[in-house]
């Protein structure tokens, strides 16, 4: 019996499909395990006192973590973006090694 080569192309472009609409979430949770690797190998805190340090500092829910390196000085900093309770984005920076609250500020764009 013939395969007919329209059903492997249609199995094959679902399967496509199905990994594209799940990848967005497969590339936070790399991004997050990143950022975990990263801070543990150069001893700083970790991704949950930072995030407390955020909160403690600007209520809300965060919406993006990055770990970002400084371009003038020598640290790194959490960068949290945190939506409050009106919907307002706001960008707080963590001092990765100290846990300092460095800057919160309104997120315009």
């Amino acid at each position: 019996m013939r395969k007919s080569p329209y059903t492997s192309a249609s199995i094959t472009a679902a399967s496509l499909v199905a990994l594209s609409l799940l990848s967005p979430l497969a590339f936070a949770d790399d991004d997050i395990h990143e950022i975990e690797a990263v801070s543990k190998e150069l001893g700083l805190i970790t991704l949950e006192q930072a995030k407390t340090k955020a909160l403690a500092a600007k209520p809300g829910a965060v919406a993006d973590v990055e770990l970002e390196n400084r371009k003038f000085g020598k640290g790194w900093d959490y960068e949290f973006e945190i939506v409050d309770a009106e919907g307002r984005e706001w960008e707080v920076l963590v001092d990765a090694k100290t846990g300092v609250v460095r800057d919160v500020s309104r997120d315009w764009f």
